[in-house]
């Protein structure tokens, strides 16, 4: 079986491959532009650079894969605003053309959805350039699927955490930039009013949610969230560290919060094995 994985390179991507390869009997593609990735390599993976709107230019290194693994995409809310052009870019504009060759290929597209759409009765995919343009793509998918009858099913990541988490720079993860600060003795800076609710559930529990969906999922609301990860901003800091610096609030900063939908246990019997309070605590029993 040929498998392609768009944003392979990054931080999710780089966990779902290293997990995929391990079956020797696929024959497994990444597709990335480098935006966030890193040059790691994974042996015997076929590494193509470039950008996902220009994947019909890949054809004859890519040929036709039975599963695309859509994960390509940018992937920061706050930054979102600033980045409107690459987001345009890079979500819109690149997830057209990977949805044009699946519906060329006949390829079934796991696609990776934003939680932020979720909560305030649906008003939050309004937040932010991202929020909006991800959901707007959740669309074009189920559109793609009763115009054109490709297969689908989508994802929705919860904060996503741990080995390979970016740490640095404006595109760092709220637990990369946390662990940053504590290792390096700064303040933990908390964004306003800290009280916002998040799910925080480990990469090695989100790839393997991410290879049941696309071996055996169909269709939306496969929230790959772990239940027993759920904290607020400020309580997450403070399993660092009481040196905590309140930042001013961000555009598109959530509140309300949707319970996830149970669907991925339900059906695929997929569950959680790793939380954010024991990795924590690895970290600062191992630095002692």
């Amino acid at each position: 079986m040929r498998i392609l994985v768009t944003g392979g390179a990054g931080f999710v991507g780089t966990s779902l491959i290293e997990l995929l390869s391990k079956n020797k009997d696929l024959d497994i593609i990444c597709l990335d532009n480098y935006f966030t990735g890193n040059k790691k390599k994974i042996s015997g993976v076929k590494y193509l650079e470039g950008s996902t709107k220009d994947i019909f230019s890949f054809e004859n290194q890519i040929g036709s894969p039975e599963i695309v693994y859509h994960l390509g995409e940018y992937s920061r809310i706050a930054t979102s605003f600033e980045d409107i052009r690459k987001v345009w870019d890079l979500n819109s504009l690149g997830t057209f053309e990977v949805l044009e060759y699946c519906k060329e290929k006949g390829s079934k597209i796991i696609y990776a959805g934003s939680s932020s759409k979720f909560g305030n009765n649906g008003e939050d995919e309004n937040l932010s350039p991202y929020a909006w343009i991800k959901s707007k793509n959740v669309e074009l998918i189920k559109n793609y699927n009763k115009w054109f009858g490709i297969e689908y099913a989508i994802a929705y990541l919860y904060n996503v955490y741990g080995d390979g988490q970016i740490s640095k720079g404006k595109y760092a993860t709220v637990v990369g930039i946390f662990l940053d600060q504590f290792l390096n003795g700064k303040p933990l800076t908390v964004v306003s009013p800290g009280s916002q609710k998040r799910y925080f559930t480990h990469i090695d529990d989100v790839v393997l949610g991410l290879k049941m969906i696309g071996e055996h999922g169909h269709g939306d609301n496969y929230c790959l969230c772990d239940k027993n990860s759920l904290f607020s901003i400020m309580e997450l800091a403070k399993m660092f560290s009481e040196n905590i610096e309140t930042i001013p609030s961000q555009n598109g900063n959530r509140v309300d919060l949707q319970a996830p939908s149970d669907k991925c246990s339900a059906e695929l019997g997929w569950s959680t094995s790793k939380n954010i309070s024991d990795y924590i605590t690895k970290i600062k029993g191992e630095i002692k």
